[in-house]
């Protein structure tokens, strides 16, 4: 199940910040593979906001696909258009974004 932690205010401050971002994971032919969970959990860990973007040559449709991704990395789903999805999950450890309350 997703969590769904954020708040309105909070989603649309990480859209905006989503706008100018370029993807950093890509779902590709192989669909949601392991390798492509580990990698999306990693830059989550390392830049707590991540866009995710779905090529053409995957047979997975696009909102399940990012969906899944949200779901195996225990992060939240901020947004989803077209082919590319945001996904947030905050680093207690050592926080990169600061969110309104």
């Amino acid at each position: 199940m997703i969590k769904n932690t954020l708040t309105g205010k909070q989603k649309r401050f990480l859209r905006s910040m989503g706008i100018t971002m370029d993807p950093v994971v890509m779902i590709g032919k192989e669909g949601v593979s392991p390798t492509v969970v580990q990698s999306a959990a990693e830059a989550i860990k390392k830049r707590e906001l991540v866009k995710v973007r779905v090529l053409q040559n995957c047979m997975e449709d696009p909102e399940s696909a990012i969906t899944m991704l949200a779901e195996r990395t225990n992060s939240d789903l901020v947004q989803i258009i077209g082919h590319n999805g945001l996904l947030f999950k905050r680093n207690f450890d050592s926080p990169k974004i600061e969110l309104p309350k």
